[in-house]
């Protein structure tokens, strides 16, 4: 039986291409409902903040490959800056800042 209920991160709902993802691989799966909220938002925001569809589909896919490799959190990932719970860091609105620029 497949699983629909997936668990959401602290802001992001999971997105239906990564549900899809998600389901069809078991292994992916019991990773990512091992996740705290927080991190599965960070993967959530990884995978969909991207222009391209292309882009986004390998993000997912790696999404995917990533957990089943034990990655808990996106690699090099300056965080979701939607969370409302919190301010932006110092540093990460500095990176923003300078993709502002470009």
């Amino acid at each position: 039986m497949i699983k629909t209920n997936i668990s959401d991160g602290t802001v992001h709902k999971v997105p239906i291409d990564l549900r899809e993802a998600l389901t069809s691989d078991s292994k992916a799966l019991t990773v990512w409902e091992s996740l705290t909220p927080l991190a599965r938002n960070e993967w959530i925001c990884w995978a969909t903040l991207v222009k391209r569809e292309e882009t986004r589909k390998q993000h997912v896919e790696r999404v995917i490959s990533e957990l089943k490799e034990g990655m808990r959190r996106p690699c090099c990932w300056i965080g979701c800056f939607h969370r409302k719970d919190k301010p932006i860091s110092p540093s990460v609105q500095y990176v923003l800042n300078k993709q502002k620029i470009k």
